[in-house]
């Protein structure tokens, strides 16, 4: 399988591309609309077809570039079955999809949102803004739910192996990588504590609101151009 981990540093969002060699088609997870020249060089350099784009949330924080990619390249938007309108494709939990080696499972992770999703790859999972490396996404907007975020880390994603690798869709103090294990000792705001503990936290952080919140989630809604409205498939 060919990876690669992209960064954005306006917003501090990771992309990465997963690729099948064989096929020569890959996926990107999380895009920004700022990075697409970047991205479609990258898989013009590797002589790849982009075949889907997968969403883990509606951001608040930048604007996805999957609808742009979907223009330029005829690749399937893919995301919750609960986000957003536009796409090509929902999914739900244990949804799977294939592209040559690489197999995809959906993981719903609601709490920093309610549409957002983890994706599982052998042995790494894509956690979005659910789990952060040593953190957890915020709560405090788009139906986000305090308590739907600690029974999605400590149920779902910290029932995976210890040694799964965990790729978080941002980070803000210069970690690429972690494992579950790592979380499950380390993780500074989900760590050892209770139910009720990691609530508490979670309401009284009292972060600003991002600060393209106003501009991105309309965009999002609509994958980041603005376009007729979609009828989306599921994946049975």
């Amino acid at each position: 399988m060919i990876f690669r981990q992209l960064f954005d540093s306006e917003s501090s969002t990771y992309t990465y591309l997963l690729a099948d060699e064989q096929m020569r088609e890959a996926l990107l997870i999380d895009p920004v609309l700022e990075q697409v020249e970047r991205d479609l060089k990258l898989l013009a350099e590797l002589g790849l077809t982009l075949r889907y784009v997968l969403e883990t949330h509606v951001h608040a924080d930048h604007v996805t570039a999957a609808g742009v990619l979907r223009q330029r390249t005829g690749a399937r938007v893919v995301a919750s079955r609960l986000g957003a309108p536009c796409v090509d494709l929902q999914v739900s939990h244990g949804d799977k999809l294939e592209m040559g080696a690489v197999h995809v499972e959906v993981l719903e992770t609601p709490g920093h949102t309610d549409d957002s999703v983890s994706f599982r790859v052998d042995d790494c999972v894509f956690t979005g803004d659910t789990l952060l490396v040593r953190s957890a996404g915020r709560t405090d907007f788009q139906n986000g739910s305090a308590s739907a975020l600690y029974d999605s880390i400590t149920r779902v994603l910290f029932s995976l192996p210890g040694s799964t690798r965990v790729y978080p869709g941002h980070d803000y103090k210069g970690h690429a990588i972690s494992t579950i294990d790592e979380e499950k000792r380390h993780n500074t705001r989900a760590a050892g504590r209770s139910r009720e503990d990691f609530v508490h936290l979670m309401n009284n952080l009292n972060l600003p609101p991002p600060k393209k919140l106003a501009q991105a989630v309309p965009a999002n809604l609509a994958c980041g151009v603005a376009e007729m409205a979609r009828t989306p498939s599921a994946v049975a």
